[in-house]
């Protein structure tokens, strides 16, 4: 089998280190363990799906495949792992993302997740990676209950993923954590979190073409200027409750007979489109025009009923991937979030909090990591008949801390080589003369 000779998993791994090595380590210079070492440790550790910073112990001492597969010289316990990162800026992690994203782009990968117009969908969502009553760090946002005045510390980030209504593959950009910005007392939320991630998409990558897709909370003028600003084309959920002015507007429009409508059955479903340009978004902004787009499925159980606003002139002949791109938005919450929390990666698991930055910076990694598996998901032949061949992701992850436990290897490559074609199992070579019987 030929693997991809820049996107296979041993070079994406390298691609990761090299990008850890640049990261400026915090600390003073007589350190034992490299800034380089502790993050490849808690890289290999959430990608080897250990559910707890213990169990990723248990595999620390003698075990040569983390000095092999990932590189890491000196691996830090679990007491070293979370002083050093804690100290660790997670906007310094970034980059790494834009590299393997790169990669992706220099070996073609990402060609066929173009959706329409030469641009990418970008499902962009916030979710939450931590909560707890007791504790908490200086950029933990917080929320008391009005009734019995208890706090709840918590920490959420703005997820943003190239995603394409075709493919169960996603391609998470970096993250933009939703915490307490330096010298603020308020929480940060998801509206201002946005603005950053967003300038930030655009100096990382100037000349992408994009087609962002949002849920309701999104359509408003401020955030759609901002969409604007940063020439982002947008599918934005829309929902009669928020947008009463619209709605109105555009039901006395097809009384009129200005908006165009599209009816067609496949099988036993039936699918209608009413749509109109150039609709003013609300009473507020009149000067924001939009265009408008409602879609009905009915079978004969049940009706399913969306709308949108975007930027991109409706026709009779694009209103059918104008819907396939909006409802493409569940990826970042199906394909993502929850991949992230029930399928091996324990998301939402405390791996440690931290004074400073630790919840944030395993995060971050973890997001990582889900990157580099989607990658090889999408690119490596090797990964995928491994994957077909094992059922389930489940299946793959524990084979592969299965075999790091029990055999030596020099790559990743060579672990998911041995599950693909077996491998021969000696006998345990006895190493000391047994005890008297």
């Amino acid at each position: 089998m030929k693997l991809r000779k820049h996107l296979n998993v041993d070079v994406l791994f390298s691609l990761v280190h090299s990008g850890f090595e640049k990261i400026k380590d915090h600390r003073a210079e007589n350190t034992k363990i490299s800034l380089t070492d502790a993050l490849m440790s808690a890289f290999a550790m959430f990608s080897l799906k250990d559910p707890s910073l213990l169990a990723f112990e248990e595999r620390r001492s003698g075990d040569t495949n983390l000095k092999t597969v990932y590189n890491i010289n000196t691996i830090p316990c679990d007491t070293q792992m979370r002083t050093i990162l804690d100290g660790v800026d997670p906007g310094d992690i970034e980059p790494i993302f834009s590299d393997v994203f790169r990669q992706l782009q220099r070996g073609k990968a990402l060609e066929k997740m173009v959706f329409m117009n030469g641009c990418y969908l970008l499902s962009v969502d916030g979710t939450g990676h931590f909560s707890s009553n007791a504790i908490h760090c200086n950029s933990c946002s917080m929320k008391t209950n009005s009734k019995t005045g208890e706090i709840t510390y918590y920490h959420q980030m703005l997820g943003a993923a190239i995603v394409h209504p075709d493919y169960k593959e996603v391609i998470p950009l970096a993250p933009e954590p939703i915490i307490k910005q330096d010298g603020e007392t308020k929480n940060d939320c998801e509206r201002n979190a946005s603005k950053r991630f967003f300038d930030k998409l655009r100096k990382d990558h100037p000349h992408l073409r994009l087609i962002v897709v949002e849920d309701g909370l999104s359509s408003n003028a401020p955030h759609i200027h901002e969409l604007e600003k940063h020439h982002l084309h947008y599918i934005l959920g829309v929902k009669e409750g928020d947008h009463s002015f619209l709605f109105d507007y555009v039901e006395s429009a097809a009384k009129k007979g200005l908006t165009t409508e599209i009816e067609y059955e496949e099988e036993d479903t039936v699918c209608k489109f009413r749509f109109i340009n150039q609709a003013p978004l609300n009473a507020s902004n009149p000067d924001v025009l939009v265009n408008f787009l409602e879609y009905w499925e009915t079978t004969p159980k049940k009706t399913l009923y969306f709308s949108w606003v975007t930027d991109i002139p409706i026709t009779e002949e694009n209103t059918s991937e104008i819907m396939r791109g909006g409802r493409a938005r569940w990826k970042i919450e199906n394909e993502t979030f929850n991949t992230l929390k029930n399928q091996g990666y324990n998301f939402e698991h405390n791996y440690g909090h931290g004074n400073e930055n630790l919840s944030v910076v395993f995060a971050m990694l973890m997001v990582l990591v889900f990157l580099v598996d989607q990658a090889q998901q999408l690119a490596c032949q090797l990964f995928q008949s491994v994957w077909k061949k094992l059922g389930s992701k489940r299946s793959l992850w524990e084979k592969i801390r299965s075999l790091f436990f029990g055999f030596k290897f020099a790559s990743m490559k060579d672990i998911l080589i041995a599950l693909l074609y077996g491998f021969k199992k000696d006998c345990p070579v006895i190493l000391e003369d047994p005890p008297p019987s």
